[in-house]
């Protein structure tokens, strides 16, 4: 590989396998890693095995030759261990699932043959599918665990990853609306991008999933892939159209290629689409920012600003906590304040789209009585969805003469 220092990385953690890619700096792309020596194969399969002949654990090819062939403890449905909270028991130990995620990222990230990996990584993004509030925690933890710092890593579901991955194309293959089929074996899903041109940043979308399941024999499968094809994509103009997963095959899909390309629409097939649009992401808030112009708008994304009036320095400011336009899983803040002839928080709330700001007060019940700019707080911001916001405020007194009470307030609020 090209790049050994500051690398750009990106892992697609997907159910049945993984790729791992780094952006290639001279060639400003991403570059798949093979995962076999000597070999142009990129996908691991997704799985874990503790060796019973040493304290010792690999992933993917390797795990299951070692299961298969050594008696090793094998572990698959890695992104099922993802989304719980349960400790699971591997070979007569107990791990939680953050430290299963770590062990196998451990072993994605040797592919790139860098001693001292966490030094020498700018940025690592991780996709997956789908992303709740357990599998952010347990990733978020699996990469601090490995020693990446909150602002070296960061999360992207499949859906902000295909945005990526097109936005950082050659301009004519999305400077219209993009055509993306998604196989899984019988059934094929159709999602449009569509770009709002008329606003300031361009505002970007996937619209609503449509999908179709497809018969087995050749000729009926292309048959019904044809028909989805013509439904879907109607007489609209689109730049390109993408494919991606298990169950497309130009052998059967004779007629409905015929159809993809009318026009001369520009068809792409290929199963780096994930990992590379994880790492394109990681190579636009680092190194280009090619996209500042633009906004994608995901279904993680939160849509309020939210702050507070202080006094700070003496004078009367607005206090910005978080910003609208950032994924709920990138969403947190924390501060201290004194409070001011107050016994309760206000927070001023501002949607995108509106001029109009609304404040929210968040009350005290139990605050100790002090003399007034004597109660010093802690506050704490963190987004668990899109839609909810804990709050955690604690009383921190107020040096030796006010020591402070232990008292901790918690609020989700739905700003």
């Amino acid at each position: 590989m090209n790049e050994t220092k500051d690398l750009i990385i990106g892992i697609d953690f997907g159910k049945k396998y993984s790729q791992i890619c780094y952006y290639d700096r001279k060639a400003e792309e991403p570059r798949s890693v093979p995962v076999k020596v000597g070999s142009s194969l990129c996908e691991t399969p997704t799985c874990l095995c503790r060796r019973t002949d040493q304290d010792a654990w690999c992933i993917g090819l390797e795990a299951e030759y070692f299961a298969r062939e050594k008696g090793g403890f094998l572990m698959e449905d890695l992104t099922g261990i993802a989304c719980s909270t349960e400790p699971v028991q591997a070979a007569g130990d107990t791990l939680m699932p953050w430290e299963i995620l770590a062990r196998f990222f451990k072993g994605m990230l040797k592919f790139l043959g860098i001693m001292d990996i966490v030094k020498n990584t700018k940025f690592l993004t991780v996709t997956v599918e789908t992303l709740d509030d357990i599998q952010v925690e347990n990733l978020q933890k699996a990469c601090r665990s490995l020693g990446f710092a909150d602002d070296q890593f960061s999360l992207l579901d499949y859906e902000e990853s295909f945005y990526y991955y097109v936005l950082t194309q050659k301009v004519e293959t999305w400077n219209r609306s993009v055509g993306w089929y998604s196989f899984d074996q019988d059934r094929v899903t159709f999602r449009k991008l569509v770009m709002n041109s008329g606003t300031r940043p361009v505002l970007v979308h996937l619209e609503e999933p449509q999908s179709a399941k497809l018969r087995e024999k050749p000729e009926e499968r292309d048959e019904d892939f044809f028909k989805f094809i013509k439904e879907t994509l109607g007489t609209d103009l689109y730049s390109s159209i993408q494919m991606s997963g298990e169950g497309f095959d130009q052998e059967w899909a004779a007629k409905s290629v015929k159809l993809l390309c009318f026009q001369k629409r520009k068809v792409f097939y290929g199963n780096n689409l994930f990992a590379a649009g994880a790492c394109s992401s990681g190579a636009e808030k680092i190194i280009s920012r090619n996209l500042k112009g633009y906004r994608y708008m995901s279904r993680s994304l939160v849509q309020t600003d939210v702050g507070m009036d202080m006094r700070v320095m003496g004078a009367p400011a607005y206090y910005p906590l978080i910003e609208a336009g950032n994924n709920w899983y990138d969403c947190k803040a924390s501060c201290e304040l004194i409070l001011d002839n107050t016994e309760e928080l206000v927070f001023v709330v501002g949607t995108m789209g509106e001029s109009e700001k609304k404040r929210v007060a968040m009350p005290l019940p139990g605050l100790p009585k002090r003399p007034n700019k004597t109660t010093r707080l802690s506050l704490e911001l963190k987004y668990i969805s899109r839609n909810e916001c804990r709050i955690t405020v604690k009383d921190l007194g107020f040096g030796d003469m006010f020591p402070g009470s232990g008292k901790v307030w918690k609020e989700t609020a739905q700003w």
